[in-house]
């Protein structure tokens, strides 16, 4: 069982390491999905990217659960090892996952039964409506295994070891990344080559967060019936909201997907690579929520609320430096991505909105998103379910409502960069000068 290292040591490293082993996995996956679009988009039909696209925005839903369940987990197990209990750590790490996996198989057979009428609701029609509904049928099968890779890297997180919580992802990636290709054109089954490649991706995931938890780390153990019963109650207290947070991402992702939807398959087909970007040059955004939780969660253990002060400030420093030197990558490659993809028409718009202003809003979604790990970590896990949901079902809502329709077909990213910039604000304001003080830490950043 690792100690609580995350207790000592320069914060800002800490952030560092834990973000870049988190996001050399992440982005991992993510290239292989941006690899998987390329492929589909070489097959030269607008309706299979399309397709890719809406069932990407349906898939959001259930992976932003598996997200959540995952923060829940690795709040509960770091607090515990930072309160120095290790045989309890082991038995949470348990309980965390007999609880988690059970609920990701319910929500995977819920999915696949609603499948083509979510689709429907987001927009998707026809030809597409067919592709994306026979797509799903395959992947959301896999789910659960999915959420056993993500809750085993929580777990190592949690527990400072980053490096092997980066390769249980970085494996998933590259078991996509070499059978994509030969599914989709070596045995030539297109869309469903790229789907069989999915599930097999979350096998090896699965298979190897296992391997690390159990035999490597020694990070499980049965717990009790009635350690069971406490860890269930300490889980859902943070693991409802963080779901909750979670959906409301995928909510105002599909809401503007439907506005997109208005300007045709070209338009929806460049939101999709706009997706697929987004998310692999941002990967390190997502790797630094799941970083700074387990270091303010051993901090909270240890009743160090200095360190707590230092995580947080550090987290946002590194983000906004890194938002800056992506958003200008992005700007200068933006005709790259346009032939690489093979985008077209609306679609041209969409990714020339994203990488000129678009991606530059991504600095205040990283405030947000470390803000939210603080909220969950540190005992306010519905202000991030707030702080989320007014975001995308209040404030997109309203700009698309008042303004949407003005836009174009670039509309949807300028509607979302706005929305994002107002709630990061108020996210880093309201943890900063609110929870942290209550916390007994000086306030600010």
């Amino acid at each position: 069982m690792a100690e609580a290292r995350f207790t000592k040591g320069s914060t800002m490293r800490h952030v560092a390491v834990m973000t870049a082993t988190g996001a050399v996995g992440l982005m991992a996956l993510f290239f292989v999905d941006a690899i998987n679009l390329f492929y589909i988009s070489l097959l030269g039909q607008e309706e299979l990217a399309a397709a890719i696209g809406f069932a990407g925005t349906f898939q959001f839903f259930l992976i932003s659960v598996s997200i959540g369940l995952a923060i829940a987990a690795g709040a509960v197990v770091s607090r515990t090892i930072g309160a120095g209990d290790e045989q309890g750590a082991r038995e949470a790490a348990g309980s965390a996952l007999i609880l988690l996996v059970g609920a990701l198989a319910v929500v995977a057979v819920i999915a696949i039964a609603v499948r083509r009428e979510g689709l429907m609701l987001i927009g998707a029609q026809g030809s597409t409506l067919d592709l994306a509904t026979d797509y799903l049928a395959i992947v959301l099968v896999s789910l659960p295994l999915l959420g056993v890779g993500m809750i085993s890297g929580g777990l190592l997180r949690a527990a400072g070891e980053g490096r092997r919580a980066m390769n249980v992802t970085l494996t998933g990636g590259i078991v996509a990344a070499i059978l994509d290709p030969i599914l989709i054109f070596g045995l030539n089954l297109g869309l469903d080559g790229a789907a069989y490649a999915s599930v097999l991706s979350r096998i090896g995931l699965a298979a190897l967060g296992l391997y690390f938890v159990t035999r490597l780390h020694n990070l499980l153990a049965p717990p009790s019936r009635g350690r069971f019963a406490g860890d269930a109650r300490q889980l859902a207290a943070i693991a409802g909201p963080a779901v909750a947070t979670q959906l409301s991402t995928p909510f105002g992702n599909a809401y503007l997907t439907s506005l997109v939807a208005e300007h045709g398959d070209q338009a929806v087909a460049g939101w999709a690579v706009v997706g697929r970007i987004s998310a692999l040059a941002f990967g390190g955004l997502f790797a630094l929520s799941g970083a700074v939780g387990p270091i303010l969660g051993q901090n909270r253990g240890a009743g160090l609320l200095e360190r707590i002060r230092s995580t947080w400030r550090d987290a946002l420093i590194f983000s906004a430096g890194y938002v800056v030197v992506v958003w200008a990558a992005l700007w200068l490659a933006t005709p790259v991505i346009l032939d690489g993809f093979g985008v077209s028409g609306a679609g041209v718009d969409v990714v020339r909105a994203f990488t000129s202003y678009g991606a530059g809003a991504w600095l205040f979604a990283g405030w947000l998103f470390v803000s939210n790990a603080a909220c969950n970590n540190l005992g306010r896990p519905l202000w991030s379910t707030g702080f989320n949901w007014t975001r995308d079902a209040g404030v997109i809502p309203l700009l698309a409502f008042g303004i949407g329709a003005s836009l174009g077909p670039g509309g949807a990213v300028t509607i979302q960069a706005v929305a994002g910039i107002a709630m990061g604000l108020v996210a880093t304001f309201v943890t900063g000068r609110m929870l942290l003080t209550r916390l007994g830490a000086p306030a600010g950043i």
